[in-house]
């Protein structure tokens, strides 16, 4: 399956305050995340932020929450946003069949995630690139269990090209320069 910007919508998970400190290497994530955004804004693809009880664990991170719309970032207690009622809504509402999903912590509520939306009939992939938890180990775990549940694993330059699609396209020089 290739992604497709008029059937995909993003969905960055839980790059919070009082998360990412304890991560294992986050800024590669929470950069990539933000290449993410800003090539989801070149060609109209949506964006949904979640954050995890930010009572307890603070708000998004500045550097995701500076290219977010205040209606795209929703608040769940879930580990899953698919079991979220409120984001499960904002994702059918969408209508977009393409889920990409990116953010922390990998093992849990990225893969959580991930799995909720395929069992709902969401073609899911995952941006490697664009995950972390506190421990490799954890990330190493999730990758497997995604590649074994059949969600896709690809990294940030493959959605942004794909999403693209032409090097032709009035949007490709902009979207090369989020990627060098």
């Amino acid at each position: 399956m290739l992604l497709n910007a008029d059937h995909a919508q993003l969905l960055v998970i839980d790059i919070q305050e009082r998360l990412v400190p304890v991560m294992h290497d986050p800024e590669p994530m929470i950069t990539n995340s933000g290449r993410l955004i800003d090539g989801a804004r070149l060609v109209d693809v949506p964006v949904t932020v979640s954050e995890q009880y930010p009572r307890g664990l603070g708000p998004t991170v500045e550097a995701i929450a500076n290219r977010a719309d205040e209606e795209e970032v929703l608040a769940k207690t879930h580990f899953s946003c698919a079991a979220d009622d409120a984001l499960a809504a904002r994702v059918s509402a969408l209508t977009r069949p393409q889920l990409v999903l990116c953010g922390i912590e990998s093992h849990v509520c990225v893969l959580q995630s991930a799995l909720g939306f395929k069992a709902m009939g969401y073609d899911v992939c995952v941006v490697a690139d664009a995950i972390t938890s506190r421990t490799p180990e954890s990330v190493r775990l999730a990758e497997g269990r995604l590649r074994d549940s059949g969600i896709a694993l690809v990294n940030v330059e493959m959605v942004l090209f794909e999403w693209t699609v032409r090097a032709d396209s009035s949007v490709f020089r902009d979207m090369r320069k989020l990627i060098q």
